[in-house]
């Protein structure tokens, strides 16, 4: 009841004692008295009480109160229209109430100061009206305190007080501002249907057992920064209308937010602890939600959650389960270094924006269904099994760690979840199909994918290429469509899978300007690089030929020998115009081994060519190699003594006429067979010329040459 100071305001000092207690009863003067209500004489204080009428001013700043003592000072000033205590400008701060305090349904018309108090019994203020600021700051309530239904209509500060017992705010409207900034709660804290209309500040608050502000809403914003929740702290339906921070936040039971509304701009959650179960199924995020560095130590449920805006889950734990079943993120969701040590499974969800997961951590077999417009999952380590299945998505593996089988597939069908059944894509457009854009740096032994558009992915800087599984419909980008001129010639690209790589570095080598932004590339041409036309950081032949060379195998590996053929070519093309790594002899090779067959892998080339090589001979053997004479064989001989030597030659064949005899359809059909004959290694017998002679040889040698070719073509087409 007293203090070593002495307050500021003139005090009763009853029960002084200038060796114990120099300053006595702290209660202020009653007005015209040397002493404070408490210690008035029964005729005195009678006599002030009888003169109050109900709205006046009063003032008992310290003054010590039984039960009896303020019933008998609010039975003064009872308004007898309403029968409830009608009070102005009251203060008592610093009082000390003893026994039961009650102010139920009393009317505070001015200003209402409680600072300092000490509420011994329980408190009561259920149904109380504050016209004007109602201060509570630093007061002490060692019983229950009830404001159920209190109205504020001003600024109301609780800031530091203290309540022991259970703290009842249920129904209670905040007008103003309502500051309960560091205040200790030492049992439950109920602030069921409170209705802010400003700002709430619980920062630093401290609440032992439950926080109940199921159906609470908050106008204004709404700061926790730094409180503590020792039990369950329950906000379903909340509706919070303006900015809602809970930054450094310890959760120690059961945060349930199911159902609320964070209409503000930013709802921040960074640095929060929740060391139970934190649910946030249904929740509503109109801007931007951050969860950074967040831990969640138990289940963290987010299923039909929707964010309007961003969400960041940057840094966050997720030590126990994290379930998004039927999120929808219309702006972007951020988790990047986020971990997830207790996870199963993730979604499915849907993301208008791209879905970050660079740095972040898998440490269980997990499951994730996400259909969104991009995933990045740069530097991702995924310390075990992984299924992703997408939709929509172009996904970035960029220096990923996959450290056991990680595989990527394109869902056909729309994701469904057990809340809503089949999840709504319309904030997706395009094409449902799933791209992958890099998988540079990555090592790629234990990465599948299963129905990718692989068109634009880079696969500079990966490891174990030749590994890699490609399953069901893969796509790669493919050679510029239509015709174009080479020198005087018309020419057109033979059609077949290419790698990005190789057509950055046709882009740049043809100088092919960079595309302005929003410019869609024609099918005609190559497909320029991020980096175009930086000669620096675009693959050079030699480095393409590689990444062919190993996806090369891993068709082959995988038994695919037509997919693995398309490769080779490109493999041989980029060894063919490699200046640098490949001799100028080897060089001249493919460049007939592409020519006569398309290094063996284009059957109408080398059956073109086999044509045209037929073609010529039977000109050249019509025109030059089959005689128009055959002369009979003669026999000559000589008698020498009794012996006769006799000599049967054949003179040779004889060409004789002009052109126009001997370009007739009887020695077109002569020289027809003798072609067909040296295709496969024939003879036909015909009498030829010298000339002739030696142009069945070389035909004999170059079109069966050709044949194989065009079959070694065949066989890789249908070879499996």
């Amino acid at each position: 009841m007293s203090t070593l100071l002495p307050p500021s305001w003139p005090h009763c000092g009853h029960g002084a004692d200038p060796a114990t207690d120099p300053v006595g009863c702290t209660g202020i003067h009653v007005p015209g008295q040397t002493m404070c209500l408490a210690h008035l004489s029964d005729a005195e204080r009678t006599t002030h009480l009888s003169g109050l009428t109900p709205g006046n001013d009063i003032d008992h700043r310290g003054t010590p109160f039984t039960e009896q003592l303020l019933n008998d000072l609010l039975n003064a000033l009872h308004d007898p229209t309403n029968g409830k205590p009608h009070l102005g400008d009251a203060r008592f701060d610093r009082a000390q109430f003893s026994g039961r305090a009650g102010f139920v349904g009393a009317q505070f018309s001015g200003r209402a100061g409680f600072v300092g108090a000490q509420f011994s019994g329980d408190a009561t203020f259920a149904g109380a009206q504050f016209s004007d600021d109602a201060g509570f700051v630093r007061v002490q309530f060692s019983g229950r305190a009830d404001f159920g239904m209190v109205r504020f209509s001003h600024a109301a500060d609780f800031g530091g007080a203290q309540f022991s017992g259970r703290a009842g705010f249920a129904g209670a409207q905040f007008s103003d501002d309502a500051w309960f900034v560091r205040t200790l709660f030492s049992n439950d804290a109920w602030f069921r249907q409170v209705q802010f209309s400003r700002h709430a500040g619980f920062d630093g608050a401290q609440v032992s057992g439950n926080a109940e502000f199921h159906g609470a809403q908050v106008s204004g914003d709404a700061r926790f920064d730094g409180a503590r929740f020792s039990g369950n702290a329950g906000f379903y339906g909340v509706q919070f209308s303006g900015r809602a921070e809970f930054d450094g936040v310890q959760f120690s039971g059961r945060a349930q937010f199911h159902g609320a509304q964070f209409s503000g701009n930013n709802t921040r959650f960074h640095e929060v602890q929740f060391s139970g179960h934190a649910e946030f199924g249904r929740a509503y995020f109109s801007g931007n939600a951050g969860f950074d560095g967040a831990q969640f130590s138990g289940d963290a449920g987010f299923d039909g959650v929707e964010f309007s805006g961003g969400a960041d889950f940057r840094e966050v734990r997720f030590s126990g389960d994290a379930g998004f079943d039927g999120a929808l993120f219309s702006g972007d969701a951020g988790f990047a270094g986020a971990r997830f040590e207790g996870v199963s499974v993730i979604g499915p969800l849907v993301c208008a924006g791209t879905v970050v997961l660079s740095g972040a951590v898998f440490g269980l077999p997990v499951t994730l269904e996400i259909a969104a417009q991009e995933v990045v999952a740069e530097r991702t380590r995924w310390e075990s099994t992984a299924t992703i299945r997408l939709r929509y998505a172009t996904v970035d593996l960029s220096h990923a760690v996959l450290s056991a089988p990680v595989a990527i597939t394109a869902a056909a069908a729309r994701f469904t979840t057990v809340y809503s059944g089949a999840l709504s894509e319309q904030a997706l457009t395009g094409s449902a199909d799933v791209r992958v854009a890099s998988v540079q740096g990555a090592d790629a032994a234990h990465l599948v994918l299963t129905d990718t558009d692989l068109s634009d992915c880079l696969f500079s800087g990966a490891f174990h290429l030749d590994q890699i599984r490609l399953e069901g419909r893969t796509n790669f980008a493919s050679t510029p469509t239509g015709w174009r001129r080479h020198h005087l010639w018309p020419t057109r690209w033979s059609r077949r899978r290419t790698l990005a790589e190789e057509h950055h570095w046709r882009a740049h080598t043809v100088g092919q300007p960079a595309l302005p932004p929003g410019t869609s590339l024609s099918p005609r041409q190559w497909r320029p690089g991020p980096h175009h036309p930086d000669p620096a950081r675009t693959p050079d032949p030699e480095d393409v030929a590689a990444l062919y060379r190993q996806l090369r195998k891993a068709f082959e590996d995988g038994k695919n020998e037509p997919g693995a053929a398309d490769f080779y070519y490109g493999e041989c093309e980029m060894r063919r115009h490699d200046t640098d790594g490949t001799p100028k002899g080897e060089r001249c090779l493919l460049q007939g081994y592409w020519l006569l067959s398309g290094y063996g892998l284009r059957a109408s080339r080398a059956f073109g060519w086999l044509i045209a090589a037929m073609s010529l001979t039977v000109l050249l053997l019509m025109g030059l190699g089959l005689p128009t004479h055959n002369p009979d064989p003669a026999t000559t001989g000589t008698l020498n003594s009794d012996r006769i030597s006799l000599r049967t030659s054949t003179p040779d064949p004889a060409l004789r006429g002009g052109w126009s005899g001997r370009l007739t359809a009887a020695r077109a059909e002569k020289a027809t067979r003798v072609a067909i004959n040296s295709v496969v290694f024939r003879s036909s017998g015909q009498n030829l010329t010298t000339a002739g002679t030696y142009i069945e040889m070389t035909s004999r040698l170059l079109e069966p040459t050709l044949l194989a070719l065009g079959a070694l073509a065949i066989r890789g087409r249908i070879k499996r």
